[in-house]
């Protein structure tokens, strides 16, 4: 599968059952517009299409990277600040289409990952990044906050003492500074970092699909609801999980180091 929309293209490897999202803007540092906005919530739909037609899981994973050399994305496309109302900038329903994909999404960060650039990334599961990449909130240059919850999300993976200071200063800060505070998973050298991705990423595809499905949502109630709902919640799942195929192919392994398991989404 390969489809060009008009600032993202979709990709799916059907092998490993990967799908791609490339925001492809690179002229304009992939910075974020509403056409863009749109054509990921469009991608992802086109990847969920391959679950509805599949007989168990189709898609695995889905990666989302910026076209080019110097940015994932550079942020809002500021040309269109001076007219537009706070709506034109909404990216709420964005996160939303994220969050609730069945699938893990990953953001692949290579170059500037600012501003909007960097609340899509945070609106992903995991985040990986190139050592060269930068992030930051630049918003407060313009007399504005990042307004799609950027701060509340840096507050929740690293405390709101980092949070404000990365949005008050508008500093861009390095990959290795961004994971030491947690909100890059890994950063990987500049030359190995495709390969180390891809590995990386292919390592979430090969588990049980049900069980990493699980995994996200597990985590998305940890931050949404209280310790006790989020416990009932997978004392819930856990029973549902342990009826299933993909179960039964992980205990044979697990008592057979020679058997081979095959995960299916079943």
């Amino acid at each position: 599968m390969h489809e060009e929309l008009d600032a993202v293209i979709v990709a799916f490897d059907e092998e490993q059952g990967v799908g791609t999202l490339t925001l492809n803007r690179p002229d304009a540092l992939n910075a974020m517009n509403g056409q863009m906005r749109a054509d990921i919530e469009t991608g992802l739909e086109l990847l969920g299409e391959r679950d509805a037609e599949a007989e168990g899981v189709a898609v695995r994973a889905v990666v989302i990277e910026g076209a080019g050399e110097k940015a994932f994305c550079a942020g809002a496309d500021v040309t269109g600040f001076a007219d537009a109302s706070p709506a034109a900038f909404d990216a709420h329903g964005l996160r939303a289409a994220i969050g609730e994909f069945s699938a893990p999404v990953v953001a692949k960060i290579d170059g500037y990952c600012l501003g909007g650039g960097l609340e899509l990334a945070l609106a992903c599961d995991l985040r990986l990044a190139s050592e060269s990449s930068r992030l930051g909130f630049p918003e407060v240059d313009l007399g504005l906050l990042p307004g799609a919850g950027g701060v509340q999300y840096v507050s929740r993976l690293a405390g709101p003492a980092f949070a404000k200071e990365l949005a008050m200063t508008g500093e861009h800060i390095e990959a290795e500074r961004a994971a030491s505070e947690g909100i890059v998973n890994h950063v990987y050298d500049d030359e190995a970092f495709a390969d180390e991705a891809a590995s990386f990423v292919d390592t979430i595809a090969d588990k049980p699909p049900l069980a990493v499905r699980a995994i996200k949502d597990s985590g998305n109630v940890s931050v949404e609801a209280g310790l006790r709902e989020g416990r009932k919640y997978d004392r819930r799942i856990f029973g549902t999980l342990l009826e299933t195929d993909d179960h039964e192919e992980g205990a044979r392994a697990f008592a057979d180091d020679e058997y081979d398991p095959t995960f299916v989404g079943k």
